[in-house]
């Protein structure tokens, strides 16, 4: 691993190591040899390793197989049990048998391997990425990119740093449809826009009660499967995909589906930075069950002259302006709905529809052009967009965890004069009524009013809220605090 021993990259963190062991160009991020040979040409092959895909990271082994110039050569998952069905789809197709693995570190040790595409649960998402960079690979990995901000930031400057390509998976940065949209928003035609509603409305059932610890699956390598996060055991009915509901591993649905349409209403607003301030209101309501993350949750995003609300609703709902999962952008002569990952509609201000958006893409082309070219310029969403819009999420998560129960009854004003959130939270108390939660008599939670400085992506004298910035790592599976 460009000179670094294994007992060096797993008792030290990465850059320490590389200052020890590895060559000073590449620590520099100076075009090595190697670098050199991965401006590959037309006919020669681009070997991917698919690292975790019980769920997302299909789609990807799929989406690779479509492609004549590259080879998926590794898969790697903690669950061994997913290898023969994966690895059956990838020979039908003629192409050879791929390296099987459940330890991630095999891939980054083996130098034949080009590129990594990564959809791990959230928490593995920035240090595999980073991993991979050290180790010469370019990266693909999912949203959000980053478990906090934090590690979302490191991310970035090792890219920089290394000159490596990492493409964040918010592939409605390659639709067609979207993009036409974005533009139009952007265009003016619209008028001024000053809000941009995010929604994301999906109706998510209760996880159940474990009722204590539970057995690990067989054929899973549960330590890989913690990695950075606490060593603790099993808690709740289903290892897989429930994990998004846990503060050690998931961001809730705001992190989960809500980072596609975070990302888009940035986008749409154009800034390429953090909000001036943020606050979180919600509640995990309609249920009891292991879940720790709202299933209901109002955020407010800052940005002076304009501002996104994001909202976050877990039971069955209505959608508003025909949206349920989307954004849609109010202007001053019109609004545009965003209903799909391929685009939405423009409409006037009597409702009338002007304009459609509509068109796909291939967001994982793009990522394997751009490591072609060797320019981080041509990729449609660079690991800096996806930290930005990452970032956006767990700024609001951070509110809620540092807030206070409250009662609806009380009537607060934690919104202060802005009465678009207020006219939202409206609605939302609305729609827990429709699902029989008993507001009368329920608690919702609060979130600290946070100030946040974009430059350097912290909360200026609040320790509390600085220190949920990032995590405590569990060795040596360590995010490094700075570059």
């Amino acid at each position: 691993m460009s000179g670094m021993t294994r007992r060096r990259f797993l008792e030290q963190s990465m850059f320490a190591a590389a200052a020890a062991t590895g060559p000073l160009d590449r620590v520099l991020g100076a075009e090595t040899e190697a670098d050199k040979g991965k401006k590959a040409g037309p006919n020669q092959q681009i070997r991917i390793a698919c690292i975790g895909f019980h769920g997302q990271g299909g789609n990807h082994i799929k989406a690779y197989l479509d492609m004549q110039d590259v080879t998926v050569a590794a898969l790697c998952d903690v669950d061994s049990n997913l290898f023969g069905g994966a690895v059956e789809m990838i020979t039908k197709t003629g192409k050879p048998k791929p390296k099987c693995v459940q330890d991630l570190r095999h891939v980054f040790d083996d130098q034949s391997i080009d590129a990594v595409s990564i959809a791990t649960p959230n928490h593995w998402h920035s240090l595999a990425a980073i991993w991979a960079m050290q180790s010469g690979k370019d990266v693909y990995v999912e949203k959000p990119v980053s478990h906090n901000v934090s590690e979302g930031r490191r991310m970035v400057e090792i890219a920089r740093m290394l000159g490596r390509i990492c493409q964040a998976g918010t592939q409605c940065r390659s639709n067609k449809g979207m993009n036409e949209a974005i533009k139009y928003v952007q265009s003016g035609t619209i008028g001024r826009v000053r809000l941009a509603h995010g929604l994301c409305f999906r109706d998510r059932r209760s996880i159940g009660i474990a009722g204590g610890e539970q057995p690990i699956p067989e054929g899973i390598d549960y330590d890989i499967w913690l990695g950075p996060a606490p060593r603790k055991p099993l808690t709740r009915k289903r290892l897989h995909y429930d994990w998004h509901w846990f503060w050690d591993y998931g961001n809730g649905d705001l992190g989960n589906q809500g980072i596609h349409q975070m990302d888009i209403a940035r986008w749409g607003l154009n800034k390429d930075r953090l909000a001036n301030s943020v606050i979180s209101l919600g509640g995990r309501f309609g249920y009891k069950d292991d879940g720790e993350t709202p299933n209901t949750e109002l955020t407010v995003l800052d940005y002076g002259d304009s501002q996104i609300v994001f909202e976050v609703r877990g039971l069955k709902t209505r959608p508003i302006k025909g949206a349920t999962v989307g954004v849609i952008f109010y202007g001053t002569q019109g609004y545009v709905v965003l209903t799909k990952y391929t685009g939405g509609a423009a409409f006037d201000l009597d409702g009338n529809k002007v304009k459609e958006f509509n068109g796909g893409g291939d967001h994982y082309r793009n990522f394997i052009n751009a490591i072609r070219s060797r320019k981080r310029t041509d990729l449609n969403a660079a690991i800096l967009e996806g930290h930005i819009s990452s970032a956006l999420c767990h700024l609001g998560n951070i509110s809620y965890r540092l807030g206070k129960d409250e009662p609806f009854s009380s009537q607060g004003k934690a919104f202060g004069d802005n009465r678009e959130a207020y006219e939202i939270f409206a609605r939302t108390q609305e729609h827990l009524k429709d699902n029989a939660v008993p507001l009368d008599s329920t608690n919702y939670r609060v979130g600290r009013k946070l100030t946040i400085d974009p430059k350097t992506e912290s909360f200026p004298g609040d320790r509390e809220a600085n220190a949920l910035l990032t995590r405590k790592y569990r060795e040596p599976f360590v995010v490094p605090a700075s570059v």
